[in-house]
């Protein structure tokens, strides 16, 4: 008799023996209960912990909820082993044989990031430990980015729901036990039904399933009438080379050529998938050998669909294709926002750990305020209560860090507010940290820049920003710059992002959820800022200005032909500057943009750290358009969609209507539908409680798709378009110059909410107790318009939701599950699109089968 797989031995997929797949060995000492020793904010605790390899997880014990808690590894962010989690082991004043013993797990729970600091009780144990953790969370992240087929992740799945539905561990699974699965996958069938599908995969009629059994019922369950009803349409009954090669060309618009589609009908052809074989890679000698009569069977097409050679995007985990020896000023650039905080702008908590979230999903341009500090400069947010992290310590996180993810230039955008004495500090921290990665050039005999160097030509190394004072206050530091009658009147520009945050929330913001702790920071926050010295720092150490080669940061001043910057000034503008440029003076900001670097930040009113829409500014040629990357909104979703691109380097090529010489292409509006067909949805994920644990429901899902579009045409067309089919239209808010704090006085708030694009959306029906395999078959349709053919810069979101009616209240609004893209990345025809939590961390298991077509009008 077949039994579960133990996980303590390794485990085979042998399909016919056309391949052989392995999921690692976890040793079984790691999944009983050992006693750790748990550190929180200098708190010590002693709970029990325990590995899960079947269900993916970690547990523990947790004395205030009185149960289970659970870490699930697919939420996991970062481990950190030993001498890694150094930082934190001085922090809270343990002794250093600790360190040898410390396990740190970065997740997110609840929309936050969470950190667990565990000390093993033995070597032995932390050896343990490491090696399971290691193995698992590396086969957790390959499920999630893609790189492992289909068939690990099926085998991964039986494996991890078997476990739960077989509770008692005897290897059998009755009638009873299918129904509390069945109930956990979010299906519901009667009775009847049920019954005829266990009694069918108990071919035994022994009236329990074993685990063989089990893996037949999970194919009846995971039946797809809707690609059998594709296949049949494609093939006619039998899909030969020619038929496949009209549907490559037609229905997915492949770019292919001949060869290169029989090299793909080769590979998934002739082989038998019914048993979930992997299909082989395919050599020029296999084309020759290849039957003239060969066919690609139902099982293969569906393999097919599913695989990475049909991805929604095909070239997502591809090295780096973009062109890289551009000048900087011609890529959009991955940027963050205060990253030293993981709270919001008043009370947050400013730590390293924003650095290392940010620079392992390869942000190439971090920021740090830094004040004097009473031994050494300090980084953290001025004038409220946020707490403070050294320089010192983030420098080396940066540089250990920076180059994890990606190989391409860092830019440190740096607020000084220190005097001379800790400027030269600064200096040598950042000379001892990076070392020859870091930029530097003598101020005195610089040799003139007349462009921007690229990314591939500042491979490794790292840059300093921050606003060169002695230009600023007309001194001669060896860089100069002309001064001209501007055409275009300079905007009132937030010069520190750090310091007007705070001057308009004590009086203006009136978010619900902060208006208590507004309210009681008020006194505080007074009393704070007048015991600070109100004198600034007018003067730069020629130490400090040596770093500013590539990214000198001045004063906007406007822009226009008679405004003359160097192609290494760089000047930054808040949301509200940059938003009056939009509406006033769009292709002069193309214009300086295609040669020079411009960075804009969120407004000083976002106290819990909002965002803006980034793709606003993109499509205007800003590089360097600043995130909040501890919150996870529209916006944040947006700028992870953008920056998936060009092998997650953190540099995207701009489009070529914004790059020189190509400003004709800006004088070329065009119209278009992007039809869609919402066909099924595999395996949605359950919410989760607090503790970490599925909630068990039936969900009525549908699904909503939404259209975000930048601000470059005035057209009509896709208001009236959108009430035409039936969706729903929203126009841009908070962008006009009458929607700024000072014009709406009495209406703050207003101005608190996000800067938006236009955007269109329009829902399917629900589908009725199926949050498994619903099916849908529905026809959307979605007007936009577009310049210079910039698709890459109109975002489509897909959210799958639970129907309303059904919601206990808004906060249960949160999707089930999202995808964003842009829509320029997206292929053409039938694909799955893998979905992802609000987080943008991906579900293992979850996709959405749909068509894509567009139309030009």
């Amino acid at each position: 008799m077949a039994t579960e797989p133990n996980s303590s031995s390794m485990i085979h997929v042998d399909n016919n023996k056309t391949q052989t797949q392995s999921l690692p060995t976890v040793p079984e000492a790691s999944q009983e209960w050992a006693r750790f020793t748990k550190v929180s904010d200098g708190v010590i605790k002693y709970p029990l912990f325990r590995i899960d390899p079947d269900e993916g997880q970690i547990l523990y014990e947790s004395k205030k909820k009185k149960g289970i808690k659970i870490i699930p590894i697919e939420s996991i962010k970062e481990l950190r082993f030993d001498a890694d989690s150094s930082y934190y082991r001085t922090l809270f004043k343990l002794p250093p044989d600790t360190q040898s013993r410390w396990i740190t797990i970065i997740y997110i729970r609840e929309g936050a990031y969470k950190v667990t600091h565990l000390i093993a009780p033995s070597a032995s144990v932390f050896k343990l430990w490491k090696e399971s953790l290691t193995k698992l969370y590396a086969v957790r992240q390959g499920l999630m980015t893609g790189n492992f087929d289909h068939v690990l992740r099926d085998v991964i799945w039986e494996k991890q729901y078997w476990k739960t539905a077989d509770h008692d561990g005897d290897q059998k699974l009755e009638f009873e036990n299918v129904q509390n699965l069945c109930r956990r996958l979010s299906l519901h069938f009667s009775e009847a039904e049920l019954r005829n599908l266990f009694n069918a995969a108990d071919v035994h009629n022994r009236g329990y399933l074993n685990y063989v059994e089990y893996q037949e019922l999970i194919k009846l369950l995971k039946k797809r009438p809707e690609v059998q009803t594709l296949y049949e349409h494609v093939s006619g009954g039998k899909l030969d080379f020619a038929a496949f090669k009209s549907f490559m060309l037609h229905s997915q618009e492949s770019k292919l050529d001949d060869k290169g589609l029989e090299a793909l009908f080769t590979k998934y052809s002739g082989i038998d998938y019914s048993n979930g074989s992997t299909p082989p890679s395919t050599t020029t000698k296999d084309l020759d050998t290849r039957p003239p009569d060969a066919i690609m069977t139902p099982e293969a097409f569906a393999t097919f669909l599913r695989s990475l050679d049909n991805a929604a995007i095909l070239n997502q985990n591809k090295v780096v294709h973009h062109d890289m020896t551009r000048p900087m000023s011609e890529y959009f650039i991955s940027s963050s926002h205060n990253t030293y905080l993981i709270g919001n702008q008043l009370v947050g908590v400013s730590t390293i750990e924003g650095y290392i979230r940010a620079l392992l999903h390869s942000c190439r341009t971090v920021e740090l305020d830094i004040y004097d500090g009473s031994d050494e400069p300090m980084v953290y947010h001025g004038k409220t209560l946020t707490s403070k992290v050294s320089v010192r310590e983030v420098c080396h996180a940066i540089a250990k860090y920076a180059f994890a993810s990606s190989p391409y230039p860092v830019v440190i955008s740096a607020e000084m507010h220190c005097g001379i004495q800790q400027q030269d500090m600064i200096v040598q921290i950042m000379k001892d940290a990076f070392g020859d990665a870091l930029i530097s050039a003598p101020v005195e005999g610089r040799a003139k820049i007349t462009s921007l160097p690229s990314p591939e030509d500042l491979r490794g190394k790292i840059m300093l920003k921050t606003k060169n004072l002695n230009i600023s206050s007309g001194k001669d530091a060896g860089l100069r710059v002309k001064k001209a009658p501007p055409k275009t009147a300079p905007v009132d520009d937030d010069s520190s992002s750090s310091s007007s945050s705070t001057a308009s929330s004590a009086s203006h913001v009136s978010h619900s959820s902060l208006l208590g702790e507004i309210k009681d920071l008020k006194s505080k926050l007074a009393r704070k800022v007048r015991s600070k010295s109100r004198t600034k720092h007018k003067e730069m150490s020629f130490a400090l200005a040596s770093l500013l080669v590539y990214t000198v940061g001045v004063k906007c001043r406007g822009i226009g032909a008679s405004e003359h910057y160097e192609p290494e000034h760089v000047f930054s503008i808040s949301e509200n500057s940059a938003n009056k440029y939009l509406s006033t003076s769009m292709l002069d900001l193309v214009k300086h943009t295609q040669s020079h670097i411009i960075r804009i930040y969120p407004k000083g009113t976002r106290v819990d750290s909002s965002n803006y829409e980034p793709h606003l500014y993109w499509a205007a040629g800003a590089q360097v358009v600043a995130i909040n990357w501890q919150t996870f909104d529209l916006g944040y979703m947006i700028n992870y969609a953008m920056f998936q691109r060009n092998g997650r380097s953190g540099y995207v090529l701009k489009p070529l209507a914004l790059r020189p010489g190509n400003e004709s292409l800006l004088q070329k509006p065009t119209k278009h539908y992007l039809d869609l067909t919402i066909i099924s949805a595999q395996q949605l994920p359950l919410p989760k409680d607090k503790s970490g644990k599925e909630i068990q429901s039936i969900v009525d899902p549908f699904v909503e798709v939404s259209v975000h579009i930048p601000l470059w045409t005035h057209s009509p067309f896709v208001a009236d378009g959108a009430e035409a089919e039936g969706a729903t239209y929203s126009p841009p808010s908070n962008i006009t110059t009458s929607q700024t704090t000072s014009q709406n006085p009495q209406n703050p708030q207003k101005n608190s909410q996000p800067t938006t694009a236009r955007s269109v959306s329009v829902s399917t029906g629900s589908v009725k107790n199926n949050g498994f395999n619903p099916v849908w078959q529905e026809e959307l349709c979605i007007p936009f318009d577009c310049v210079g053919g910039m698709t890459d810069l109109i975002f489509v979101k897909f959210a799958v939701k639970q129907e309303r009616k059904k919601l206990k209240d808004e906060a249960d609004e949160e999707p089930i599950a999202v995808y964003c893209s842009s829509l320029g990345s997206l292929e053409r025809g039938f694909r799955y699109l893998p979905l992802h939590d609000s987080q943008m961390s991906p579900h293992l298991f979850s996709t959405l089968f749909v068509k894509i077509k567009m139309r030009n009008i």
